[in-house]
Parts: structure tokens; C-alpha cells; sequence
């Protein structure tokens, strides 16, 4: 071989080599790579179940946008989780490896509200866009931050508070409500809460009681409630203390209605409780029972295809974890949509840029703007209570 057929058949190779270069780089590399959202919640311990609805929801939607061809260009969904343990520090922990390890493009908070109020000023600090598919508490999207990159589809505090008031008056006749709290950053967002809602309406609670998360016996608070004339109690906190509440009631033998936050939905409450389990009432944001949209029927549907245990509507709880993840999945893919990217100020944007979506707890409507950054307003709630085991809307049973 002369030295110029040698010199053709090393360009040759560079040009083939090049082209094929070249034909990678015009594939779809970027549509190849997947668009990572984060999930921090509680996947052990009492609150377990919930934090499996609120997988289940993100999944089915994470499933539903990937089968439409995905995002910006056809980037399909991933969802990567990590294990709170109902812990703050943990939590932190396992965001910042989501943000600064996996790269997700918006991390979805979990279950406990003093979670949540620990990573929130992380994700402002670097501009990732949270989204709150279960945490209540008022100061996780009101955190005076500007920009604020905090979202919710979920219950809010302050707007629950005004329900479990008006709930027990029509209810129960109440006059004289006794507050019954986790001692936590939840505990005392509801307090605030409950306080203003009480105050609006000429309301004096009998007291307000406070207990720790690890209690088991709250027989000494509620003793000084029944004796200060509670004809109600207003109870706050998640499954496990909750259901100690219902035991330490029944050791009493005291009867009182009691109304509640959805902490008692969380996980395994009936189990925990026992048959007085029923006699809380608590708020809901959705129920798979009764008459369903459209849209009801078709994630129904859906989960019975995927999850061998789900027979049906009743098989599908806590409802909130999966209707809230749910849709808080559709929502936040519609603003990285609107924001033709994935970077974290412009899918803050992106939120309030959504206009009309169909969504599963009701039709949205404009669900953000730099003001509100909660989806779900006071009419979008219902209460419900455990019917052999099922979380059934009061008057369904």
C-alpha cells in the first residue's frame, strides 16, 4: 500500500468515525436522558402505608405521562426515593443527595410537616422546586421566602383548622372544644390555627394540651381537658400517638367526639386503635368511594392493573396519598412543560403559568401564582372514618 491510499484510508476512518459521531450526537441524547423527581417520605415505621399511597400516586402518573411520550422532546419520568424515617435531619440528609447526587429536576416532601419545614429552606437555597403531596403545615409554602419554590397539592393547616371548627359545630353542637396536639412544629402550626379559627367565631377552647410524639399514655392531658369541660376534642397528630389518644379515651370511658386532622389516615390506625378507631372523624381531600369523574375511574382502573392487593376503591388508602402525589405529578409535568426546560426558576415559573387541568381531586383552574402556592382550597375537602378498616366519607357508611 502506497503512502497515498494509506493516507485515503485513515481519512476514510476519521470520516466514518466522524459521521457516526455526528449520527450520535443528532439521536436524541437528551431526549435518552431521563428527567429524575425525587421523593422523600416515610417508607418505614407507622406511616409506611402512606408513604406507599403517595408512591403509588406519583407512579401511576409518572406511568401515565411516559406512556404519551414523556417530556421536552420525549424525556421520560424516573422517580427516585428515599427513606425519611419520619426524621428532619434524615430528611435533609436525603434531599441533598437527591439534588446534589441524582440531579432531580423537583423533589416531592413526604408525610411529617417537621420534615418538610427542614428541607424547604434547602430547596429555596438552590432554587429546586418542592412539591407537597401529604405535609400540612401552613409555613411550608407561606415560608416568607423570595422566590418561593415550595408547592403543595395537599391540605393546609390554616384552611383545615377553619373546617374541623365548623365540622364539629354542625356536628356536635360544639361550644367548648379541647385541643389535643403533638408537641412539634405540626402541633403548633394547627394551635395557630385552631386559636384564629376559635377567635373568629367567639370560640373559647377548654384548653389546650400538648403530648410527645413517643407517648403512650395521654390520660393525664385528657384529664384535664374532661375537667375543664371539653365537649369536643380537636386532635392533631399521626397514627401512632393519635391512636393512643382512642386507647387512653377508652380507658377513661370517656365518650367525646372527636374531630381531626388526617394524621389517624396515615398508616395503621384501626389496628392501633382498636373499635373505637371509628369514632374519630377526620378531613380527607379525596375518596375513591361514591360516584366518581372520569378521571376517578380511570386511575381505579389503573391501580387495580398494577397492584396485584388493590380489588378495589377500598384497598386504595390513605386516597389522599395517592389523589394528592397523583395529581401533584400531573401538575408539576404541565410546569416543566410550560418551562420547556428543567431548570429549577423556570419550572417555578412553569407553576403559574398552568391553566386548565383535569385532575383527579377537581378540575384546576390558574392553581398557582406567586401568591398561592396550595392547589387545594377549603371546598376540595371531605371528612371521613374508618369502617372495618376502610377510610369511608362520613354518611357513606
Amino acid at each position: 500500500m502506497n503512502r497515498f491510499s494509506f493516507s485515503l484510508g485513515r481519512r476514510g476512518l476519521l470520516a466514518a468515525g466522524l459521521s457516526l459521531a455526528a449520527a450520535a450526537l443528532s439521536a436524541p441524547a437528551l431526549a435518552a436522558e431521563p428527567i429524575k423527581i425525587g421523593l422523600v417520605t416515610a417508607l418505614s415505621g407507622q406511616s409506611a402505608l402512606a408513604g406507599e399511597a403517595i408512591t403509588r400516586g406519583m407512579q401511576l402518573a409518572i406511568d401515565e405521562i411516559n406512556a404519551k411520550g414523556g417530556l421536552l422532546g420525549g424525556r421520560k419520568l424516573e422517580l427516585v426515593r428515599r427513606d425519611d424515617e419520619a426524621n428532619p435531619a434524615k430528611g435533609v440528609v436525603a434531599a441533598r443527595e437527591l439534588i446534589y447526587r441524582e440531579k432531580v429536576a423537583v423533589i416531592f416532601g413526604g408525610l411529617d410537616t417537621p420534615v418538610s419545614m427542614a428541607i424547604v429552606p434547602l430547596i429555596n437555597q438552590e432554587k429546586v422546586p418542592f412539591m407537597g403531596p401529604w405535609a400540612a403545615g401552613t409555613g411550608i409554602t407561606k415560608n416568607g421566602a423570595n422566590p418561593n419554590f415550595a408547592f403543595r397539592v395537599s391540605a393546609v393547616d390554616e384552611i383545615v383548622d377553619v373546617g374541623m371548627l365548623a365540622y364539629a359545630q354542625k356536628n356536635f353542637k360544639t361550644a367548648k372544644p379541647g385541643l389535643i396536639l403533638v408537641n412539634n412544629p405540626w402541633g403548633e402550626s394547627n394551635e395557630k390555627g385552631l386559636k384564629a379559627a376559635m377567635a373568629a367565631k367567639g370560640v373559647t377552647p377548654a384548653g389546650v394540651e400538648k403530648y410527645e410524639a413517643n407517648d403512650v399514655d395521654m390520660v393525664p392531658q385528657l384529664t384535664r381537658l374532661k375537667a375543664a369541660g371539653a365537649d369536643t376534642l380537636f386532635l392533631v397528630g399521626n397514627v401512632g400517638p393519635s391512636a393512643q389518644v382512642v386507647k387512653s379515651l377508652e380507658r377513661m370511658g370517656w365518650k367525646v367526639p372527636v374531630v381531626s386532622h388526617w394524621g389517624p389516615a396515615g398508616g395503621r390506625f384501626t389496628e392501633l386503635a382498636g373499635p373505637n378507631a371509628k369514632d374519630v372523624h377526620f378531613v380527607q381531600t379525596y375518596s375513591f368511594f361514591g360516584k366518581q369523574s372520569p378521571v376517578g375511574e380511570r386511575v381505579i382502573k389503573a391501580m387495580m392493573a398494577k397492584y396485584p392487593n388493590v380489588k378495589g376503591p377500598g384497598d386504595i388508602t390513605p386516597a389522599v396519598g395517592v389523589a394528592n402525589a397523583y395529581d401533584g405529578v400531573h401538575l408539576t409535568a404541565l410546569a416543566i412543560q410550560a418551562a420547556g426546560s428543567t431548570e429549577g426558576d423556570a419550572v417555578r415559573q412553569g407553576f403559574y403559568k398552568i391553566g386548565k387541568y383535569e385532575g383527579l381531586i377537581k378540575n384546576y383552574n390558574k392553581p398557582f401564582s406567586p401568591e398561592v402556592h396550595d392547589a387545594v382550597q377549603a371546598e376540595d375537602y371531605v371528612w371521613a372514618q374508618f369502617i372495618d378498616n376502610r377510610i369511608v366519607p362520613v354518611g357513606l357508611n
